[in-house]
């Protein structure tokens, strides 16, 4: 899990503050404010006695959050506005290709490949030669690049989630 420094104006108190909580200082409010996956709470130091016990409480719902939601993946889930095809996200395709040393030309899908922790790598998805592409051919090969990469972005989240939550426990063995 991702930390950062702190140092709180005013009163000179240091934190180390893990990802997800953000220190909330304007006129009227002074606390920790928990963000996980578009859920915000805010923890008052008035409200909680302090400032250390406000980070406490929100480190311990921020862990909690945690055990129980899927770990944001940071997977593109919608294609780039500048994307001409109609193509989902992560396929590209139909590309024409010539096998090596011949002349005869056949179409594919190109699949990107999440792999959590390392680089993505891609996979073709044959659809046909030149005398045996069709429509339907097409379609199901398209069906099998969109189920390819469906698989590939749930493994992917999965990794993610075991990997977050094994920083959780961590982070909660030392409080």
């Amino acid at each position: 899990m991702k930390f950062r420094d702190v140092v709180i104006p005013g009163t000179g108190e240091q934190f180390s503050v893990p990802q997800g909580i953000q220190r909330i200082d304007s006129p009227s409010t002074h606390g920790w404010q928990l963000r996980y996956r578009g859920e915000t709470k805010l923890y008052s130091d008035r409200e909680y006695g302090g400032s250390a016990e406000s980070l406490s409480r929100a480190t311990k719902e921020l862990l909690r959050r945690i055990a129980r939601l899927p770990a944001p993946s940071g997977l593109q889930r919608t294609p780039n506005t500048s994307k001409t095809s109609q193509m989902p996200v992560g396929i590209s395709g139909p590309l024409l290709r010539v096998r090596t040393g011949g002349s005869a030309r056949y179409a594919i899908f190109l699949v990107s490949i999440p792999r959590f922790g390392e680089k993505p790598r891609r996979a073709s998805v044959y659809i046909g030669s030149e005398t045996t592409y069709t429509p339907e051919r097409y379609e199901a090969a398209l069906a099998k690049a969109m189920a390819l990469r469906e698989k590939a972005e749930k493994a992917y989240q999965r990794a993610a989630t075991q990997a977050k939550r094994a920083d959780a426990r961590a982070l909660a063995e030392t409080l």
